[in-house]
């Protein structure tokens, strides 16, 4: 399998050569970051089964299937949930930052939840 078909498959994408511990591998390797912020911190999230929905403040939805990926930067305003007469199956972790945290906020309304997927 080429690089270029491998990436079409890679949830994460390749990222860039792993050339400064070149001396470590036979061959190229690829680093790839999860979080681009300088302090850390934020969320990746995982769809593992089913299908749902991720919202951040003031964008368009972006529909989630098993294998999709979603990295959160932190102090983003979001949301993720099932989609309708949907399960939603979804793995969430943190990366460490320093000064940052995750904050629970309103629930999304039934307004807004129902003109998903329409």
């Amino acid at each position: 399998m080429t690089k270029e078909e491998f990436s079409k498959i890679d949830r994460f994408g390749v990222g860039a050569p792993n050339d400064a511990f070149a001396k470590y591998f036979i061959g190229q390797s690829f680093l790839k970051p999860l979080t681009d912020a300088k302090k850390g911190g934020g969320q990746v999230l995982i769809c593992t089964a089913g299908s749902g929905w991720y919202q951040e403040w003031g964008k368009e939805a972006v529909s989630m299937e098993a294998g999709s990926v979603v990295v959160i930067p932190a102090n983003v305003k979001h949301w993720h949930g099932a989609k309708k007469d949907s399960w939603f199956s979804h793995i969430t972790f943190e990366p460490a930052g320093e000064g940052t945290s995750n904050e629970w906020l309103e629930p999304v309304s039934d307004e807004e939840y129902g003109k998903l997927g329409e």
